[in-house]
């Protein structure tokens, strides 16, 4: 029985027995025949009446069967229960920290917005491309790209092993993140830059880049600390959250039940740059390992 079953149980009162009924209709019998020989006169005869009608409204309302004089309204259907950035976030982490490790040769990224790019990336570096810049085939890339996390380069190695705690691993890729060459074309980051691109590199370890189950659901942690993330409710692939981004904030579709990331206003490109979806839309994006290539 779960809550409401027991609930209502409790606020509505059993059927009487036909024993209990019974005794009911003989009590009034006798209480009529009690006043018929007691009481004369019209003063008491309305005395009688009005007790005598009394006890028979008793009785008809514990008869069986008998329609309920004041039916009890049906249960209110519960408020809806506001969600927070940081619930929807705690429990992507949850599910992110509970899936089973898992590896391949390649490792596939799929982003789509008005067209189609896709990633294979090897541990060493080696990708192919598939996009319409390459007529929709698979081709190889002539150099070695690294992963990028915050904008500065790391190895799918040091990926593996990056600290699986919120803090320490926010204060790791900040030091990356200051000891790296990273620039605009105004120059080196300013300090609320690099304070942007750990942000930026937290996402893309939930999002885009080959994290460990307990390092993605770290990140999730971390992103749910930050002041701004903000809800805004469930949208096609998860729950919509507004996270700090540049030039205000981005947006990120989470879902809970799965601690995947679905789509994304901004994500860390190979090199280095952040890409930012046109004014209303979003990046869907997916990415998981896989042994083949497309032919």
């Amino acid at each position: 029985m779960n809550d409401l079953q027991t609930l209502r149980a409790a606020l509505t009162p059993e059927e009487p027995t036909q024993d209990v009924a019974d005794r009911s209709r003989h009590r009034l019998q006798n209480h009529m025949l009690t006043g018929r020989r007691k009481r004369t006169g019209r003063v008491a005869v309305g005395a009688g009446l009005v007790a005598v009608a009394a006890a028979a409204a008793v009785v008809v309302a514990t008869l069986p069967g008998t329609p309920a004089q004041a039916p009890t309204p049906a249960p209110q259907a519960a408020a809806p229960v506001a969600v927070t950035g940081q619930e929807v976030l705690l429990a992507a982490a949850t599910v992110a920290a509970k899936a089973p490790a898992s590896t391949g040769t390649y490792w596939h990224v799929k982003i789509a917005e008005s067209e189609t790019y896709e990633y294979w990336t090897k541990a060493d570096g080696h990708v192919w491309f598939r996009g319409a810049k390459s007529g929709h085939r698979v081709v190889p890339l002539a150099m070695p790209t690294p992963f990028r996390l915050g904008g500065a380069e790391v190895t799918m190695d040091r990926i593996q092993a990056l600290p699986a705690e919120p803090a320490a691993l926010r204060d790791w890729i900040a030091n990356l993140v200051a000891h790296s060459d990273i620039r605009t074309s105004a120059g080196p980051l300013t300090a609320d830059q690099r304070k942007q691109a750990v942000l930026e590199g937290l996402v893309s370890l939930v999002s885009t880049l080959p994290a460990p189950p307990a390092v993605r659901a770290a990140s999730f942690r971390a992103i749910a600390a930050y002041p701004g993330v903000r809800a805004v409710g469930a949208v096609p692939g998860g729950q919509g959250l507004q996270v700090p981004g540049p030039g205000g904030s981005a947006l990120l579709v989470v879902d809970p039940a799965t601690g995947r990331v679905n789509q994304t206003s901004m994500y860390v490109t190979a090199d280095g740059a952040v890409a930012q979806a046109a004014e209303g839309t979003t990046f869907e994006i997916g990415s998981g390992w896989t042994d083949n290539l497309p032919n």
